[in-house]
Protein backbone atom coordinates (compact mmCIF):
# COMPACT_ATOMS: atom_id res chain seq x y z
CA UNK A 1 0.00 0.00 0.00
CA UNK A 2 1.11 2.97 -1.06
CA UNK A 3 1.12 6.19 0.71
CA UNK A 4 1.89 9.63 0.67
CA UNK A 5 2.16 12.45 3.78
CA UNK A 6 2.43 15.83 3.47
CA UNK A 7 3.31 18.85 5.02
CA UNK A 8 4.38 22.55 4.96
CA UNK A 9 1.21 24.13 4.35
CA UNK A 10 -0.06 27.18 6.41
CA UNK A 11 -1.00 30.74 5.99
CA UNK A 12 1.17 33.45 4.71
CA UNK A 13 0.73 36.81 3.75
CA UNK A 14 0.31 37.46 -0.06
CA UNK A 15 3.92 37.96 -1.88
CA UNK A 16 4.88 35.29 0.76
CA UNK A 17 6.39 32.11 0.35
CA UNK A 18 6.11 28.43 1.29
CA UNK A 19 7.60 25.14 0.42
CA UNK A 20 5.14 22.05 0.21
CA UNK A 21 6.72 18.47 1.08
CA UNK A 22 5.12 14.89 -0.39
CA UNK A 23 7.11 11.37 1.53
CA UNK A 24 6.05 8.74 -0.87
CA UNK A 25 6.23 5.15 0.95
CA UNK A 26 8.23 2.83 -1.32
CA UNK A 27 10.80 4.13 -4.27
CA UNK A 28 9.39 7.02 -6.23
CA UNK A 29 11.35 5.45 -9.08
CA UNK A 30 8.28 3.03 -9.86
CA UNK A 31 5.89 5.84 -10.58
CA UNK A 32 5.92 7.61 -13.68
CA UNK A 33 4.51 10.72 -12.64
CA UNK A 34 4.22 12.43 -9.96
CA UNK A 35 2.46 16.12 -9.17
CA UNK A 36 1.11 18.54 -7.10
CA UNK A 37 -3.08 19.29 -7.53
CA UNK A 38 -5.39 21.87 -5.59
CA UNK A 39 -8.77 22.25 -4.64
CA UNK A 40 -10.23 25.92 -3.60
CA UNK A 41 -14.17 25.94 -1.96
CA UNK A 42 -16.73 25.28 -4.84
CA UNK A 43 -14.03 24.38 -7.70
CA UNK A 44 -12.76 21.43 -9.36
CA UNK A 45 -9.51 20.04 -8.45
CA UNK A 46 -6.90 21.32 -10.67
CA UNK A 47 -3.34 20.46 -11.80
CA UNK A 48 -0.72 22.41 -10.55
CA UNK A 49 2.53 20.82 -11.52
CA UNK A 50 3.73 17.54 -12.89
CA UNK A 51 6.97 15.48 -13.39
CA UNK A 52 7.15 12.56 -15.88
CA UNK A 53 9.68 10.01 -16.26
CA UNK A 54 13.01 11.43 -17.58
CA UNK A 55 12.63 14.77 -15.58
CA UNK A 56 10.17 16.53 -18.11
CA UNK A 57 8.22 19.24 -15.75
CA UNK A 58 4.53 20.67 -16.77
CA UNK A 59 3.34 23.68 -14.87
CA UNK A 60 -0.18 25.29 -15.13
CA UNK A 61 -0.64 28.50 -16.40
CA UNK A 62 -1.81 30.24 -13.59
CA UNK A 63 1.87 29.42 -11.47
CA UNK A 64 4.66 29.30 -13.93
CA UNK A 65 7.37 31.55 -12.90
CA UNK A 66 6.09 31.51 -9.35
CA UNK A 67 6.08 27.42 -8.34
CA UNK A 68 9.05 24.95 -8.81
CA UNK A 69 8.51 20.92 -8.74
CA UNK A 70 11.46 19.70 -7.49
CA UNK A 71 12.49 15.86 -6.11
CA UNK A 72 15.05 13.85 -4.04
CA UNK A 73 14.71 10.64 -4.87
CA UNK A 74 17.36 9.44 -1.89
CA UNK A 75 14.59 10.97 0.62
CA UNK A 76 11.70 9.88 -1.63
CA UNK A 77 10.21 13.27 -1.63
CA UNK A 78 8.45 15.49 -3.97
CA UNK A 79 8.73 19.00 -3.22
CA UNK A 80 6.58 22.68 -4.04
CA UNK A 81 8.41 25.66 -3.84
CA UNK A 82 5.44 27.96 -3.86
CA UNK A 83 6.79 31.80 -3.72
CA UNK A 84 4.65 34.93 -4.88
CA UNK A 85 2.01 33.89 -3.46
CA UNK A 86 -1.50 35.42 -4.33
CA UNK A 87 -4.69 34.99 -2.39
CA UNK A 88 -5.93 33.01 -5.53
CA UNK A 89 -3.50 30.09 -4.54
CA UNK A 90 -5.64 29.70 -1.39
CA UNK A 91 -6.57 26.14 -1.64
CA UNK A 92 -6.04 22.18 -0.39
CA UNK A 93 -3.22 21.35 -1.49
CA UNK A 94 -2.35 17.21 -3.00
CA UNK A 95 0.60 15.06 -4.28
CA UNK A 96 -0.01 12.63 -6.25
CA UNK A 97 2.07 10.07 -7.82
CA UNK A 98 0.87 7.33 -10.89
CA UNK A 99 2.21 3.83 -11.97
CA UNK A 100 0.33 3.36 -15.23
CA UNK A 101 -3.39 3.44 -14.72
CA UNK A 102 -2.96 3.31 -11.06
CA UNK A 103 -2.73 6.35 -8.54
CA UNK A 104 -2.28 7.38 -4.98
CA UNK A 105 -3.33 10.64 -3.33
CA UNK A 106 -2.22 12.73 -0.02
CA UNK A 107 -4.52 13.64 2.74
CA UNK A 108 -4.09 17.15 1.40
CA UNK A 109 -2.89 20.22 3.01
CA UNK A 110 -4.21 23.51 3.20
CA UNK A 111 -2.64 26.74 2.15
CA UNK A 112 -4.52 29.81 2.85
CA UNK A 113 -3.14 33.34 1.28
CA UNK A 114 -3.81 36.31 2.95
CA UNK A 115 -4.10 39.75 1.20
Amino acid sequence: QVQLVESGGGLVQAGGSLRLSCVVSGSIFSFNVMGWYRQAPGKQRELVAQIFTGDYTDYADSVKGRFTLSRDDAKNTMYLQMNSLKPEDTAVYYCHVRSGLVGYWSQGTQVTVSS
